[in-house]
């Protein structure tokens, strides 16, 4: 449930400050190289949807169950990383890697693969928490027998 609240609270703090440079987030997201023109900005309102529903359903329920959440927290993680990783790995040099728009900038170095690594270590985590979530609920063992037994009832 913390690690949640926290996410909530970084993905948020992306979301406004990517929206509120969202003239600009195109042009950044095109200097990674791999987008450009309608793409790039396709990418940057998919991005901002993305990590504004994820933080809001973290910050509102972050005891939730549903997998919905996750997916998006775990896309938005494999898509910054992606970037991050093959801009760096080409050498490219980006004075703003983005991920707050043009607020809170930061160029492309090494610190910033390894936020993007703790992404993904954190979606792994959150994926872990729900698989465990789910199969050790009392709930969920309750209605398994329940189930199991009307099945074979009929």
């Amino acid at each position: 449930m913390i690690l949640r609240i926290i996410l909530g609270v970084v993905l948020a703090a992306m979301a406004l400050g990517q929206l509120a440079s969202f003239d600009t987030m195109p042009a950044i997201l095109t200097t990674y190289g791999v987008t450009s023109g309608a793409a790039s900005t396709a990418l940057a309102v998919a991005l901002i949807s993305a990590e504004t529903v994820t933080a809001v359903w973290f910050l509102v329920r972050p005891r939730s169950r549903a997998a919905a959440p996750v997916v998006l927290y775990t896309a938005v993680a494999v898509v910054w990383a992606a970037l991050a990783f093959q801009a760096f790995a080409r050498g490219l040099a980006l004075d703003n890697c983005g991920c707050f728009g043009t607020y809170g900038a930061q160029p492309l170095r090494w610190y910033v693969l390894i936020e993007d690594a703790l992404m993904l270590l954190y979606a792994w985590m959150l994926w872990r928490g729900l698989r465990r979530a789910r199969t050790l609920s009392p709930a969920a063992r309750a209605a398994f027998p329940a189930a199991r037994k009307r099945q074979e009832n009929h």
